[in-house]
């Protein structure tokens, strides 16, 4: 008996850690003003410049929320917009979010060759790591380390955002110091091919 007992704890607490922090279905309630941004179930952004949302990794997500709402992520379009909300809010929009499908979009053929030598083996000569060693083959990410999945992001927001790392205007979290390293040696010919590449990844 008493194993059985240890087996159904250790089998519900493998379930929470699996599905994560968050409740998907309240998040669905606090996302509606989300929604005029990224789209409804954040996977249709009314500019290219802002993300996807969705499938991103819910550990990433939820770090994202809480950088953004403490300051340590500044974006002026969402200021003031999670103040009200508790950490566990945040947790529940980052679970609402992944569980929504990402859409792919198609990548510019001129640039993909380029781009997935980029993705899938670096740049020895500069020192560029493959961004599949964190992201992954596929661009699904890493959930357990918190790297998000990349592929069918759109490519106007990577390359904004690898711009944003090397030029300094966004770093702090150890992840982001990671790639303030890797876009330090980027050039803007390669930022727009990885971006590229990976829009039309799955």
């Amino acid at each position: 008996m008493k194993r059985l007992i240890a087996g159904v704890v250790l089998g519900v607490g493998l379930t929470a850690m699996a599905h994560g922090a968050g409740d998907p279905e309240a998040g669905e309630q606090n996302a509606a003003v989300c929604a005029s941004c990224h789209g409804e179930g954040g996977g249709k952004p009314i500019m290219a410049v802002y993300p996807k949302l969705t499938g991103l990794g819910e550990k990433y997500l939820y770090q994202q929320l809480v950088d953004i709402k403490n300051g340590d992520r500044a974006i002026a379009e969402m200021t003031g917009l999670l103040d009200n909300m508790s950490d566990q809010d945040l947790w529940d929009l980052a679970a609402y979010y992944n569980e929504q499908e990402m859409v792919v979009g198609q990548a510019d053929p001129d640039l993909v060759e380029r781009g997935q030598a980029l993705y899938r083996g670096g740049n020895m000569a500069s020192g560029v790591p493959a961004c599949a060693a964190c992201h992954s083959p596929n661009g699904v990410g890493n959930e357990p380390a918190g790297y998000p999945a990349l592929g069918g992001q759109t490519a106007e927001y990577i390359e904004k955002q690898l711009k944003a790392y090397r030029d300094g205007e966004r770093a702090g979290t150890s992840n982001a110091n990671i790639m303030v390293d890797v876009a330090t040696r980027l050039t803007d010919a390669e930022i727009k091919a990885l971006a590229n590449y990976v829009s039309g990844l799955n």
